[in-house]
């Protein structure tokens, strides 16, 4: 019988990263979640942690990692003047000091497997260029050169890939889709002419994570219901 693998989820305790834990789990991976809150998925392994103030505490952890999802991150928008060095600093040091440094601490487990998988998430703004999103932006062309970066530092041991979704109804867009209003007219603006849910997106990042995608590094896989690539 194999080895069961590991995944560790940072900030995976709703959203995304539960509907992630839950697809792993039905795989049959050992999933970690390191979160400041418990996660509401049965049958992971919770660690209290949170990226801006703590270290992550390695006696917790298997010594052999096969994945780590990153999944922190912000939604601040508002015209550019508006924006305050405060909060600029605020987006880049959760969505890009925070991966970095959990990668850092992680480095070691991940190279004790046979190969493993690191997936960050980055945001169709990206690529797109759309009003009022300079800081998120900003924070997440940077974790795309993070991304590629280390793919090719850490290949072949460790495979690094990013998923760049459009707006998807989690708690983190609960501001932008607060009525079913809200996310008809932001539906119709996709090709597939409906908002994302967290199971669209922790399906590609399970793909990512697991040997399905064995031969797939330092890509930004676009699952954004064709926003960035079709005018319908």
């Amino acid at each position: 019988m194999s080895e069961k693998k590991s995944v560790v989820l940072i900030g995976g305790s709703y959203g995304i990263g539960a509907a992630l834990a839950q697809i792993l789990l039905a795989k049959n991976y050992d999933v970690y979640v390191l979160s400041r809150s418990a996660p509401t998925t049965a049958g992971t392994k919770y660690i209290p942690f949170d990226v801006q103030t703590a270290s992550i505490d390695l006696s917790q952890l298997p010594g052999k990692i096969d994945g780590l999802a990153y999944l922190p991150g912000t939604i601040q928008l508002k015209p550019f003047h508006r924006f305050t060095n405060e909060e600029f600093l605020h987006d880049f040091n959760m969505n890009v000091l925070g991966a970095a440094k959990c990668v850092r601490e992680l480095v070691n487990p991940l190279k004790a497997a046979e190969q493993s998988s690191i997936v960050f998430f980055s945001t169709v703004a990206v690529q797109q260029g759309m009003p009022f999103h300079a800081s998120v932006a900003m924070a997440k062309g940077a974790l795309e050169g993070l991304t590629r970066s280390l793919a090719a530092e850490f290949a072949p041991k460790i495979r690094v890939n990013a998923i760049a979704p459009s707006i998807t109804d989690t708690p983190l867009a609960s501001k932008i889709l607060s009525s079913e209003d809200k996310k008809k007219v932001s539906g119709e603006r996709h090709p597939l002419k409906r908002v994302g849910e967290a199971r669209d997106i922790a399906q590609a990042a399970a793909y990512l994570l697991t040997d399905e995608s064995a031969w797939v590094s330092g890509q930004i896989i676009h699952v954004d219901g064709g926003l960035s690539a079709l005018r319908v």
